[in-house]
Formats: C-alpha cells, sequence, structure tokens
C-alpha cells in the first residue's frame, strides 16, 4: 500500500508539471511586444580608387578595422618616377628664372654716365663751350637707352612669367600625382568589422574594383515595422525597449532610440510579424541599439514602445 501510495504521488507531480510547465514557460517569454524586425548595420563596400597590382592587402574576414586604417596599397611605382620627374622639372624652370634687375643693370649704368655727361654739356653750352648738335646727341642716346632698357625689361619680364607659368602647371600636376599615390593607400572608411573580401594581394585592379565590405557593428539598427495606430505614438528621438532573440539562449533587453520612421505606409513583409496580424499597411522604422558584442546583423528583435 505504501509503495501504491508513493507511485501515485509521483504521477499527480508528474501530471501538474506538465499541465503548468507550459504556463510559466509562456510567462517568463512572452513579451508583449510591438514590432519585430532584423538587425543590420551600416555596411559599406571600399573599391579601388587606382588601376594597377594589389601590393598587399591585409585585412581578414571578421577583422576589426579603424577609420582610415590602411589595409593595403596597390603599385605606385611608375606614379612616383612621373612625380620625381615632374619635381626636377620645376626645379630646372626655377634655375632658369633671369635675375630681372642683374641684367639690365648693365643699361641703366650707361643711362646714368650719359645723364652725367649730359650735365657736363649743359654747363658747357652755358658757357658757349660747346654746340646745340652734342645736346641733342646727347639727349638721343639717353632716349635710346631708355627705350632699350625697357624693351629689354618686357622681354625679360616675359620669359619670367612663361616659366613661372610652367613651373605652376608642372606643381599642380605633382599635386594631382600626390593624390593618385594616396588613392593607391587603401583605407577603412569606417571602424568597423570586415565582412566579406573580395580581392587579394596580387589581383590586379581596377578603378572602382570592390576590394572588401565593412559594416560598423558596434551601432547597430533594428529595422521594424509598426502598425498605423502606433506612428503617431512614435517619434524620432523617443527610447523603446529592443529584444534581441537568442533563440534558446533566450532574449536579450536593450536600450533603443528612435533614428527613423517612414513617412510612407508599405504592405507588411511576409518574414515580419506585427502587433495586430490583420494589418496589411505598416511604417517602416530603425531603431537604433548600441551592440555589446552579441549582436549580430540578421538576427531577430522586437521593439516595445513605451505608452
Amino acid at each position: 500500500m505504501k509503495t501504491a501510495s508513493k507511485t501515485e504521488k509521483i504521477f499527480r507531480r508528474i501530471i501538474l508539471l506538465i499541465v503548468f510547465s507550459p504556463l510559466i514557460s509562456c510567462n517568463q517569454n512572452d513579451i508583449q511586444t510591438d514590432a519585430s524586425g532584423t538587425f543590420e548595420s551600416t555596411e559599406i563596400i571600399v573599391s579601388s580608387e587606382a588601376s594597377g597590382k594589389i601590393i598587399e592587402l591585409s585585412i581578414q574576414e571578421g577583422s576589426l578595422a579603424d577609420s582610415g586604417q590602411v589595409a593595403g596599397y596597390i603599385d605606385s611605382t611608375q606614379l612616383h618616377l612621373k612625380r620625381m620627374q615632374l619635381i626636377a622639372s620645376v626645379r630646372a624652370m626655377d634655375a632658369r628664372q633671369p635675375e630681372i634687375e642683374k641684367q639690365i643693370a648693365v643699361i641703366r649704368e650707361q643711362i646714368s654716365v650719359q645723364e652725367r655727361e649730359k650735365e657736363r654739356i649743359e654747363k658747357l653750352l652755358t658757357a658757349n663751350a660747346a654746340t646745340q648738335k652734342q645736346m641733342d646727341d646727347i639727349n638721343s642716346s639717353i632716349s635710346v637707352l631708355k627705350r632699350q632698357l625697357e624693351a629689354q625689361r618686357s622681354s625679360l619680364k616675359n620669359t619670367s612669367e612663361g616659366l613661372s607659368g610652367e613651373a605652376s602647371a608642372a606643381r599642380i600636376q605633382v599635386e594631382q600625382l600626390n593624390d593618385q599615390i594616396d588613392k593607391c593607400l587603401i583605407k577603412s572608411p569606417i571602424t568597423g568589422r570586415v565582412l566579406v573580401k573580395y580581392a587579394e594581394k596580387g589581383e590586379i585592379a581596377t578603378a572602382g574594383k570592390p576590394l572588401f565590405k565593412i559594416a560598423d557593428t558596434e551601432n547597430m539598427f533594428l529595422r521594424a515595422y509598426i502598425t498605423a495606430d502606433l506612428v503617431s505614438t512614435l517619434k524620432v528621438g523617443e527610447t523603446v525597449r529592443v529584444f534581441a532573440d537568442f533563440g534558446e539562449s533566450g532574449s536579450r533587453e536593450y536600450e533603443g532610440s528612435v533614428a527613423w520612421v517612414s513617412d510612407k505606409a508599405e504592405f507588411t513583409p511576409k518574414a515580419i510579424k506585427t502587433r495586430d496580424e490583420r494589418a496589411n499597411l505598416v511604417y517602416a522604422v530603425k531603431i537604433a541599439v548600441k551592440n555589446d558584442g552579441y549582436l549580430k546583423i540578421g538576427m531577430y528583435g522586437e521593439i516595445k514602445i513605451p505608452k
């Protein structure tokens, strides 16, 4: 009789566990959320800005990269050589620049001598010791020398401006080459994690060829869809509760901020559940969530809008 009693008690306990365990589980996991969706992040496909052989591309899929970090570089030997040639040309042009004041110094000295001679003749003319023809000759000589001075000054100035223009154009070409050389460096535009690597060291890259895809996994977004009756209660910047679904491990709650609310209604995506399953038209929203390392792109999540 004691054995039967114990067996009966155990049987009753099993029945009670079977009956009430779903209810207990439901109460623990059933979160009354308002919308659901999937997590995404800002993804950027980094393409080559130059053409040539990839000398180095050290990043790997899954690795982290900082904004501005050099991930590799493309062969820029010919660009460097052309840059050196242009710099040498600029130096040669600068060396050929005429020293105008030095080159016209001879004519200036001749004019100065003639003007002193003119003063002497003027004194002699006053004393009737010189003729008017001598005065006319010296004036004519000074006039010719002054015209020669202006002509030489103008010619040297034109030569100088021409060389300066050519040197300036060459310097601009040097800056263009500097920019092209800089674009041979493969840099990460953002801080994030490398998702896909499209090229390898030794391959030939062309301008516009995708090299790798990187995503800002530190700042995630939950793209969800809410019904029309909830749009009026939601505004950009508002704080909401976000629940990330980790499958059998349960869910994890995060604090999210409304980053964007669509102003255009659309039909409910088939894979998305809304609070009202009968709703055909919904509005897309993006909830910004700070990633603690657990969130992954494509993970399922839900939001709870504060009332």
